[in-house]
């Protein structure tokens, strides 16, 4: 069974962490002096928040590693039970080879406030025998009282150039057919999210072009939908139409896909503010419709209607 390319590239030590150029020296500073302060690690999904956490626990323990370290998923278990038996019973225990042991909550951020509590008196309880390490997408979820007891380390999105340098890694390992260019799509693609990234390129295929990448990222080349935007502008709504539901019926790219490139679209667009500021608004209003509930094909349809008004002032 071929293994998923996002745990088998997973970089396994914190020398080998892609960008976070300040975030790994310091954790490798803590490695070297054999001690680590409770940590919160915020940012966006995929720029390495867990990958330096278990890299900072290998680097630590050594081949010992996963009995000192526990891992959670907050969005699994959220509850205050969860934090009383298994993070306490965890906690308590001395490590038998080191100074500590580890607790890694990912996604702490869908913690109950009741459950964060409890954390709050468990980290101070056992800090002789336990760190914790927090991961969370937006750092105000966690709460004050826990946020005072940690070092906070903001992770940033990897830039292109380091995303493009990680797939040729992979590419050259797994002998893929691909060029420079492909690399490049798939990292503007990824939005600095590198296991977008890698799970682009694995779902792409072994001889990667430009189309097998847009249909494995759930997206549309970007000449598409500028074409369709360019049409409502010029006032030819039904044309739009039909741009509209090609891209829905052949490409089954998503209403929120689609609000998305739209966006792009006209934010690379050469128009004034007059028609700029209203057409980004009135897309604004359809994505927020969109997240509602509301049917995608009518609330898009709306938009290029809009935009066809906004494009005749």
């Amino acid at each position: 069974m071929e293994d998923v390319w996002t745990e088998k590239y997973r970089p396994k030590i914190l020398d080998d962490i892609y960008g976070q150029i300040f975030i790994k020296d310091r954790l490798k500073f803590f490695v070297s002096k054999g001690n680590i302060p409770h940590c919160i690690f915020s940012g966006p999904a995929g720029v390495g928040k867990s990958t330096c956490a278990l890299a900072l626990a290998r680097d630590i323990f050594g081949e010992t590693w996963q009995s000192n370290f526990l891992e959670l998923n907050g969005s699994d278990e959220r509850g205050i039970e969860t934090i009383r038996v298994k993070v306490k019973d965890f906690a308590r225990t001395r490590s038998l080879d080191g100074k500590f042991k580890i607790i890694f909550l990912d996604e702490a951020d869908a913690l109950t406030r009741d459950a964060q509590h409890a954390l709050r008196r468990i980290m101070e309880k056992y800090s002789r025998t336990a760190r914790f390490i927090f991961s969370c997408n937006y750092l105000n979820r966690i709460i004050s009282p826990i946020q005072s007891r940690t070092a906070v380390f903001r992770f940033k999105i990897i830039n292109d150039d380091e995303i493009v340098s990680k797939l040729q890694t992979i590419v050259k390992a797994e002998t893929i057919k691909t060029d420079e260019k492909s690399l490049d799509i798939i990292a503007k693609l990824s939005n600095g999210d590198l296991r977008k990234a890698v799970n682009i390129l694995q779902t792409a295929g072994e001889n990667i072009s430009k189309e097998s990448i847009y249909n494995a990222a759930g997206s549309v080349e970007p000449e598409y939908v500028k074409k369709m935007v360019t049409t409502a502008l010029a006032g030819d709504f039904n044309k739009a139409r039909t741009d509209l539901n090609k891209i829905l019926m052949d490409y089954g790219i998503s209403g929120d896909d689609i609000i998305k490139q739209i966006h792009e679209s006209v934010f690379s667009m050469e128009l004034s503010n007059e028609k700029k500021l209203p057409l980004l608004e009135k897309i604004g209003e359809c994505e927020f419709r969109l997240i509602e509930g509301s049917n995608p094909r009518i609330q898009l349809e709306s938009l290029l209607a809009q935009i066809s008004m906004i494009g005749k002032k």
